[in-house]
Order: structure tokens, then sequence, then C-alpha cells
């Protein structure tokens, strides 16, 4: 469990590290930007860059990087291993229109370390870089005064892992839906997205991944809810095919330089999962640099 923990710290440096680097020219650009756009009290600050930073609707630009530990169960009885993954998402945003608004999210897993059963029965682990998933969603104006945003588009999934055991070997395409709604302290939303198979030499695929998210945030910088990912296999057996956690996250909104930054570590155990590799319990960090939008004008 030492070596556990020794290993998530110095990922979550990495992470941090890393995040903090990606962000570090576009902020040089918007330091004098994101000054003007600020106003009100600092409480009522705290609170609107936290939803903003929290939002997948947002109206800045994220530089989001997530890393995660999962604790798995292994084939052949041999207990749990631990299997982590370094994730950047940004998220990006540009008027179309003075109406509609597109949203591109895409998830790049840097890299992803797990185990294995190699080919003489024994336990062994391997790191690669894994598929690429590309989300896109317009959306209208905001309705209710701002508080309810609702967007669609198609989503991808691209066949880029280093090692067959980390991805899936196919073209995959589907739909995707955002439901946000922003009250006063808190923002909550869904988020699903539905994958088939559209090409590639892998095996037939059939899968939803849902986000749901309620987090709300006090006049300090502090925030408080809960992220669950859901995720169904629509080709594995009955009870194979669902993986749903629960469990707390608390954040803080912070400033690196110039740069509203939230801050996020979650914890979740798995009630329903597959029995072999699927999680049993999860540790999950996110670092969340805002800035903000650096297209201006609508492109059409």
């Amino acid at each position: 469990m030492t070596q556990y923990l020794h290993q998530f710290i110095k990922k979550a440096v990495l992470c941090t590290a890393f995040t903090i680097g990606c962000t570090h020219s576009a902020t040089a650009q918007t330091q004098e930007l994101a000054a003007n756009e600020q106003s009100g009290s600092q409480n009522e600050s705290a609170i609107e860059l936290g939803k903003q930073a929290a939002n997948p609707l947002s109206a800045g630009w994220l530089m989001q990087a997530q890393q995660n530990n999962n604790w798995v169960g292994t084939p052949s009885n041999m207990g749990e291993r631990v299997q982590s993954d370094l994730l950047f998402q940004p998220l990006v945003n540009a008027s179309l229109t003075e109406n509609l608004t597109l949203f591109m999210r895409p998830v790049l897993t840097l890299f992803n370390f797990a185990p294995f059963v190699n080919r003489g029965g024994h336990d062994d682990r391997t790191t690669a870089f894994g598929d690429t998933v590309l989300a896109f969603a317009v959306a209208p104006r905001p309705f209710f005064g701002g508080h309810l945003t609702i967007a669609a588009g198609p989503t991808f999934i691209f066949p880029t892992a280093s090692d067959h055991l980390f991805g899936q070997r196919t073209w995959q395409l589907g739909p995707d839906v955002g439901v946000v709604w922003s009250g006063k302290h808190f923002i909550a939303y869904v988020f699903p997205q539905q994958w088939f198979k559209v090409g590639g030499g892998g095996a037939k695929t059939n899968q939803l991944n849902t986000l749901w998210d309620f987090t709300y945030f006090f006049s300090n910088g502090w925030s408080i809810g809960t992220q669950p990912d859901f995720l169904v296999n629509w080709q594995a057996p009955r009870n194979q095919r669902l993986t749903f956690p629960v469990g707390p996250q608390v954040g803080r909104l912070c400033k690196c330089g110039h740069t509203p930054t939230l801050f996020q570590l979650q914890f979740q155990y798995y009630p329903i999962h597959p029995s072999i590799y699927g999680p049993k319990w999860n540790i999950q960090l996110q670092i969340t640099p805002t800035i903000p939008r650096l297209i201006k004008r609508a492109i059409f």
C-alpha cells in the first residue's frame, strides 16, 4: 500500500507539472483579458470561477488533466492490482454564430499502467498509450436566464493505443448530449456518449459512457460534490455490462499565477463492476486551469 501511495504522489506531481506547463504560454497571452473579465466581490468570483472550471460546456477554455488509480480484480484469483492512467482532456469552444457555440473536447490517454496475465500465466505489468476520444457538441444560447445549457453532437474513438491491451483496435462513432444546470452556488450536469464500431480490425463494440456531476461551491473557494462515471458495455454478458461508482469529491479553487485552477480529489467505490479487470476502488485527481476563450469572434 505504501508503494501505491508513493506512486500516486509522484503521478499527482507529474499531473500538476504537466497541466501548468500546458497553460503557461496561453496564460501569458490572456493575463490582461482575465483581469478585465473579473468583476464583483472576491466571494462571488470564487464561486463563478469554480462553476466555470467544472462546467463541460464552459464559456472559458479548460486545460484539464486527470490522474486515476483504480484497484481492479484479476483472473485466476490473483487478488487486486492497481491500474493507473493520466488523461489530458482540454475543453475549447468557439462561436459559430451569435446564437450557436461549438464545443470540442479530446481525451488523450498519455499513459496507461496496467496489470495483465502473461502467456506463462503470471502477473505482469505494462505501460502504453491508450485510444483517443474526440467529442463535439453544438449549443444554442442558454435558457432560463442562463441557467440551462443543452448541447449535442458527434463523438469519436480513434484506435491510437500503442499496445493491444489498452485499446479496442476499432474506429467508433456515435452521438453525445450534454445538459447543464447552473445554480447560484452549484452546478449539475449529465453528459452521455454512445459509440458504435464503424471500422477497424477489432471486435464489435457498442458502449455507453455517462458522466454525472453535482458540485456545490462555497464562497471561500472550497467545493464538495460527486462525479460518477457510468459505463455500459452492451456487448458483454448481462452480469458483466455495467460499471457504476459512488463516492465524494472535494475541491479547492486556487490561483496559479494569474490562472484560476480548480483542484478536485475524488474517492469512489464500485458496487457494480465486471468481475475481471473491473474497478473496485478509485482515487482520482483532477487539475483544471481555466483561461479565457482565445477565439473571440464568430466563425460565420
